[in-house]
């Protein structure tokens, strides 16, 4: 029996004990995880998903946090004030051994939801963890609920538009001064991450997140 599933924007055909390399997940080596998201399960009888199969999972161990092969960026900026620049970066990736796979009755496995790293909150790896059974409690009266911080408008950016600053919003970049402060790693990571093909240095920025954040 195989299974289709999607994880990190990418699609994997796998069988009981295969070894997979997908994006980073918030899990730590030795967990047990369950992938959801099931395109298409085969074997005996083909069962494809609209667009996902119900009640189908995979589950896997967690074997190690690694890290890809190193890519090199060389950007080149050919204007009147010409630059280089080169910087090396290398994907985190989990390792992952696939142990089952269910055709049914995954939400009430009990196993730890697979959820990528990239921008996820502590509260969201919380909420993927199995649910855990307490004695019933009366609700106690609602606390008024802290006042939310006021994001940037991003699209004062040069180049970006709605589209962008939707992208950069659901990674969690809100403020100019958050821009402001990345390095080359940071550039470098948002700029696959996001698929922005250098516009990050193109347009400068950091130079202009630094002058609108005063």
């Amino acid at each position: 029996m195989f299974a289709v599933l999607k994880t990190g924007g990418k699609q994997y055909k796998v069988q009981a004990g295969d070894v997979l390399r997908v994006e980073k997940l918030a899990a730590d080596a030795g967990e047990k995880i369950q992938f959801n998201e099931v395109l298409m399960l085969g074997g005996d009888k083909t069962v494809v998903g609209a667009p996902l199969v119900d009640g189908a999972a995979v589950q896997a161990d967690v074997i190690d946090q690694i890290k890809g092969e190193k890519l090199i960026k060389f950007v080149k900026r050919r204007r009147k004030h010409s630059s280089k620049r080169t910087v090396g970066h290398r994907q985190k990736l989990t390792l992952v051994r696939v142990t089952d796979i269910l055709s049914t009755g995954a939400d009430k496995s009990g196993v730890k939801a697979a959820i990528g790293a990239g921008s996820v909150s502590g509260s969201a790896v919380e909420a993927a963890a199995p649910a855990k059974k307490a004695p019933a409690k009366k609700a106690a009266p609602k606390a008024a609920a802290p006042a939310a911080e006021v994001a940037d408008d991003l699209k004062k950016l040069s180049g970006v538009g709605p589209a962008l600053e939707k992208k950069l919003l659901e990674a969690g970049v809100t403020t100019f001064a958050q821009i402001a402060a990345w390095g080359e790693a940071e550039i470098a990571e948002f700029d696959e991450k996001l698929s922005f093909k250098g516009r990050i240095e193109r347009e400068g920025w950091v130079e202009q997140a630094k002058e609108l954040a005063k």
